[in-house]
């Protein structure tokens, strides 16, 4: 199985560079670094696990999905939130961090047949390669084994995790439901934000922090810092739609799949007669995809929701900064300040 483990470091390393931090907080990093690659190790053994449990073809458009790596955002949130407070060497730890990407990929897995979807991390979907009906078995045999391991190694955080697939579920139907229905407010936009995104995020870092001992205050802490960086990588995301030729990610992708993202409300705000234009494109209308694009990144609103995301990076780094200091929230500082840097 591919374990990306430099490259998830070096993620963290380079945004300490990045901000030109002092030797203090780079010498942080470095001890950091050898915890964290043999958690993120852990971790990549117990997403393995499922390798042994689970049925063909399922198997294989699961393991197609995850073994391509991706950047383990939520995993590492969990941890580190939990190194905040304490040493996270116990398998519940590894197991919880590998429950939240098992949602986040199964996740993935449907949005790609909802999306019709072609290329995932570089590589074909699992529904190019096995088919609609199996990948998204796949995605529902991921969900069923992350609520297995949650009930056995962290009971406690069953509730929250039920509430967080439901969001999730929720986030992704508002979603849909604005291909057909065209909504372009910006209350929309954040319904879908804050659940499909975000609530990941927050589950994550809360269920660190519980697990770890932190008292209810110190969770909301970190709570509301992973909600703020949830918000904050996808407003990212959004602008990379339009404006991301070196991150790997299709340009106009969000656009031509009919989603709802914040460029593109906020430059219909701008240019109604956008709206015209959008809705041919919802129709099947590709031939005005190129215009549509234009008129968005022409618009400044790009800018507009780069500045957003920083905003909600400050926030996060706000709530952060309300624990006690240690190298943990060193570099949660840095993942969320690395987040928004994807496009500068």
């Amino acid at each position: 199985m591919t374990i990306q483990l430099d490259a998830a470091v070096s993620v963290l390393k380079s945004g300490a560079a990045a901000r030109n931090s002092g030797d203090r907080i780079q010498k942080r990093l470095e001890n950091v670094q050898s915890f964290l690659a043999n958690d993120l190790l852990a971790v990549e053994k117990a997403l393995a696990d499922l390798f042994g449990q689970s049925p063909e073809p399922a198997l294989s458009a699961s393991r197609h999905l995850i073994v391509q790596g991706g950047k383990r955002v939520r995993p590492i949130s969990l941890l580190l939130s939990a190194k905040c407070f304490g040493p996270t060497d116990e398998p519940r730890f590894f197991e919880m961090a590998a429950v939240v990407e098992l949602a986040h990929s199964a996740t993935l897995l449907h949005d790609d047949v909802v999306d019709e979807g072609m290329v995932r991390r570089g590589s074909p979907t699992s529904r190019c390669i096995h088919g609609n009906g199996v990948s998204v078995l796949a995605g529902d045999m991921l969900l069923i084994d992350g609520l297995s391991r949650t009930q056995s190694s962290a009971p406690e955080m069953l509730p929250a995790f039920i509430n967080t697939l439901r969001r999730l579920v929720n986030g992704e139907v508002v979603q849909l439901r604005g291909r057909t229905e065209l909504d372009v407010s910006e209350e929309t936009y954040e319904q879908i934000l804050r659940d499909k995104t975000a609530s990941l995020f927050s589950f994550s870092c809360r269920t660190g922090a519980q697990m770890a001992g932190a008292n209810e205050a110190e969770q909301q802490h970190l709570a509301d810092f992973g909600e703020a960086l949830g918000i904050a990588f996808q407003l990212v995301d959004d602008v990379i739609d339009y404006d991301g030729e070196n991150t790997g990610k299709s340009l106009f992708a969000d656009l031509i799949e009919g989603k709802l993202t914040l460029p593109l409300v906020l430059a219909i705000q701008k240019n109604p007669s956008l709206e015209d234009l959008v809705a041919k494109i919802h129709g099947g209308d590709g031939s005005v995809v190129a215009e549509v694009s234009r008129l968005v990144v022409e618009s400044g609103s790009c800018n507009e929701v780069r500045a957003r995301a920083l905003d909600y990076t400050e926030r996060a780094l706000s709530a952060l900064n309300k624990l006690p200091s240690s190298p943990a929230r060193a570099l949660l500082e840095v993942v969320a300040r690395e987040m928004t840097r994807r496009v500068s």
